[in-house]
């Protein structure tokens, strides 16, 4: 099984946090983000993990290496101090990730998923997201689910967790002509083409785009222990 962590963003809402550290490397109990979704994902079985990077990004491969001390086999597509955002850092690490498909997960998460729940392949889909409650700086959702499949538009939104299982076709198809791109409007147009299926996971999950959210990830984090 493989993953791509998608860990080049800026981190510019954190601040002061990530003006000498990219944001994957805050810790959390004295452990970085990243390495709480690469030891969940070794977890699930995952053998070899690629990581994109961007500024700071030296740090994140000294941090890491090439993850024997974590049992995985850890690449990285570099991009710069120009990161090519979600989308395009995943076109540009293609070429590491084969033609099976692989589990995409954001960095900036803190979540208690277990990876084992996503599907062994995708049947009728190009991608599977996994969608959560929809939090507070999100309150009116990304995407419907509707029997398992993803749609643009309905009653019910959830959002989108920053997980998913995507197949290198996705990618192919609505590829762009420009190096930097979003993914977020290519889900939305797949899912307008009902080419994506999807699960609602309701167990903890939390976004580390703010100082606040931090703060409150390690409240709660401090309760459960």
């Amino acid at each position: 099984v493989l993953a791509m962590i998608l860990a080049a963003g800026r981190g510019e809402r954190m601040r002061d946090l990530t003006e000498n550290q990219p944001k994957p490397l805050i810790e959390i109990a004295g452990k970085p983000l990243i390495v709480y979704q690469i030891e969940s994902l070794v977890l699930a079985g995952v053998e070899k993990i690629i990581i994109n990077t961007g500024r700071f990004g030296e740090q994140i491969r000294d941090n890491l290496g090439s993850g024997e001390n974590y049992s995985v086999k850890i690449n990285y597509s570099d991009e710069g101090n120009s990161p090519l955002e979600t989308a395009g850092g995943v076109v540009k690490a293609l070429p590491l990730l084969g033609d099976s498909a692989f589990i995409l997960t954001n960095a900036d998460i803190f979540t208690d998923f277990d990876y084992r729940t996503l599907p062994s392949q995708l049947d009728s889909a190009d991608a599977h997201l996994v969608l959560v409650n929809n939090p507070e700086h999100n309150l009116l959702g990304d995407f419907v689910l509707e029997n398992g499949r993803v749609l643009e538009t309905g009653r019910q939104k959830l959002t989108y967790s920053g997980i998913g299982y995507y197949h290198p076709k996705f990618f192919k198809k609505y590829i762009s002509n420009k190096n930097r791109f979003p993914l977020a409007p290519l889900l939305y147009k797949s899912a307008k083409d009902k080419n994506l299926s999807g699960q609602h996971y309701i167990g903890y999950w939390n976004d580390v785009g703010t100082p606040e959210q931090l703060e409150e990830i390690k409240d709660t984090y401090s309760i459960s222990k």
